[in-house]
């Protein structure tokens, strides 16, 4: 299980950086100190919901222009949505495992195409969303997943982190090569 959503965490992120779509990124500001109080009144309301509740905000963020504060709320989404699918093994594939592969793309792929564009940038907002879940734990999963199971895809996270910042000169690379812009 835990192989699985390392496997896919740093599939899906790197696999969507090498995207060739060449629509205008604008800079947004620079990613909140790492912790749950700069967060806060982003996630606000969100924590009860259903983990796609975090996509449609991102998604809604990074149109307004706030893509910083979407990167976030991305990433965060994606990491309760991926518990919330390991805690329920049960749910038909059909149904959340769909709408998080399409969720995943469609709001995903922009999302990580500008993300990807300076990788310190997306590392440390990946460590601010792993603080903020540590120290605001998903409630809307948390009666149907074991400590086990959050531990391991908080960990799939860290490692896509650490695999990114190991292979952020390939990734600038990959993206120059695709017409991407690097904006570290």
């Amino acid at each position: 299980m835990r192989l699985l959503s390392k496997s896919c965490a740093v599939i899906a992120a790197i696999g969507l950086f090498i995207a060739a779509s060449s629509e205008g990124q604008a800079q947004g500001a620079q990613p909140k100190a790492a912790g749950a109080e700069p967060w806060a009144k982003l996630v606000d309301g969100l924590e009860s919901q259903h983990p796609a509740e975090y996509y449609i905000r991102a998604k809604s963020l990074f149109q307004a222009g706030r893509k910083d504060d979407a990167v976030f709320l991305f990433y965060l989404g994606q990491l309760r949505y991926r518990l919330y699918l390991i805690a329920n093994p049960n749910l038909p594939k059909d149904r959340d495992s769909a709408l998080f592969s399409s969720l995943s793309e469609t709001v995903g792929r922009p999302i990580n195409e500008y993300a990807f564009g300076d990788i310190p940038a997306l590392a440390r907002t990946i460590q601010a969303v792993l603080a903020f879940d540590e120290a605001r734990p998903d409630p809307f999963t948390a009666q149907s997943a074991t400590p086990k199971q959050r531990q391991d895809t908080r960990t799939g996270l860290s490692e896509m982190r650490s695999t990114l910042l190991a292979q952020a000169d390939a990734i600038r690379a990959q993206r120059t090569k695709n017409g991407l812009p690097n904006r570290d």
